[in-house]
């Protein structure tokens, strides 16, 4: 695709992921909206909900934890997300068995069978019924006092496994982290929906909350199979519309192509963030040639970004401390004076968020 029609593109996601000059919603409402928001690094995923709720703080976020209103679990690509409570068992309905399945090898490699599983399971019930709550150490902890070895990562496994098959998720945070509770305690009111209804709304909400889309960003983000993929779609377009650039479709709530363009400002996003990780093809918004600075070596950790305009022009970095916190832009080309400002600003939002003066 030329610039003209990337820089079309990333403002549009810009817009409707909630960024620019988002709703007022409050965290859980951004939760629900976006669907499903990758969570593997707490603090930016906490961030990433934040940024879409104005006056959203660090604290208002972990009350919505604590209050049992948002979850993180693995519902997609065996990958943490936050969801709304009541979404997550459905989600994980729709392709939690295939990714389980998926994973036998590694569980045989890690000499993890299915009395081990159940024998955690066992223990997870024991540990946790009541309403009780443990960080991830406290329950490994538990699991070896039960004869179950949790090194080599196969305690990591075993929340994995035990959440995919809804004995597990995270719930209330305790201090830093966030504790483990039994799903079917925490989460009193789960909706319950057929394999094809859940097809249908995950698609309807992946493209109104990501859109503009296509239908292989959706299949990657989701992991769906194909043809539920294309069921949702095709119940969903009289909610979207269409773009078609370089040959591909791209999806997103009707009406999106008759709103003015917003004025541009400057986002500082944490790592992992849905702006870039919720399409299979990242080029609308980054550069292939700086893909390196956003995942130095390759090594599945994004950096935080810099977004000016819809493209993202740099990383950021925090020096962090109880009583202030600084922000050290590394763009990748000098910014302009009117990009500095406003990633002055910007640094001042994050501040604020975290409830600490920004340092010099």
């Amino acid at each position: 695709m030329n610039k003209q029609q990337a820089v079309q593109l990333a403002r549009l996601r810009l817009a409707n992921q909630h960024i620019q000059q988002p709703p007022a919603l409050d965290p859980t409402g951004v939760v629900r909206f976006m669907t499903a928001m990758q969570a593997q690094d707490l603090p930016g995923a906490k961030r990433s909900i934040a940024l879409r709720s104005p006056g959203a703080t660090l604290a208002t976020v972990d009350d919505e934890l604590n209050s049992g209103a948002v979850v993180r679990s693995w519902p997609f690509r065996g990958t943490l997300h936050f969801v709304v409570a009541e979404d997550l068992e459905w989600m994980l309905d729709l392709t939690a068995t295939r990714t389980v399945t998926g994973a036998a090898t590694r569980h045989r490699q890690l000499g993890l069978d299915s009395d081990t599983f159940e024998k955690a399971r066992a223990v997870a019930i024991a540990s946790l019924e009541g309403g009780r709550s443990l960080v991830r150490d406290a329950l490994f902890a538990e699991f070896r006092v039960h004869g179950i070895d949790t090194t080599s990562n196969r305690g990591s496994h075993l929340l994995w496994y035990l959440s995919h098959t809804k004995t597990l998720c995270f719930g209330p945070m305790v201090g830093g982290a966030q504790a483990l509770v039994l799903l079917e305690e925490w989460v009193e009111h789960p909706r319950r929906l057929s394999h094809d209804e859940g097809a249908r709304e995950l698609t309807l909400r992946y493209f109104t909350s990501h859109g503009p889309a296509t239908l292989r960003d959706f299949l990657w983000w989701s992991n769906l199979l194909t043809g539920d993929a294309r069921l949702g779609l095709d119940a969903a377009r009289d909610n979207l519309e269409s773009l078609v650039v370089d040959g591909a479709e791209y999806w997103m709530p009707a009406g999106t192509l008759a709103q003015p363009p917003l004025r541009a400002v400057v986002q500082l996003l944490p790592g992992f963030d849905e702006y870039l990780l919720g399409y299979a093809n990242r080029t609308a918004v980054l550069a292939p040639e700086y893909w390196e600075r956003i995942v130095p070596g390759n090594n599945g950790m994004f950096m935080p970004t810099i977004v000016a305009g819809g493209r993202i022009v740099g990383t950021w970095s925090r020096r962090a401390s109880p009583k202030r916190v600084a922000v050290l832009p590394q763009p990748f080309e000098p910014l302009s004076a009117a990009q500095q400002r406003g990633a002055a600003r910007a640094a001042d939002r994050y501040a604020a968020y975290l409830g600490v003066p920004l340092a010099p």
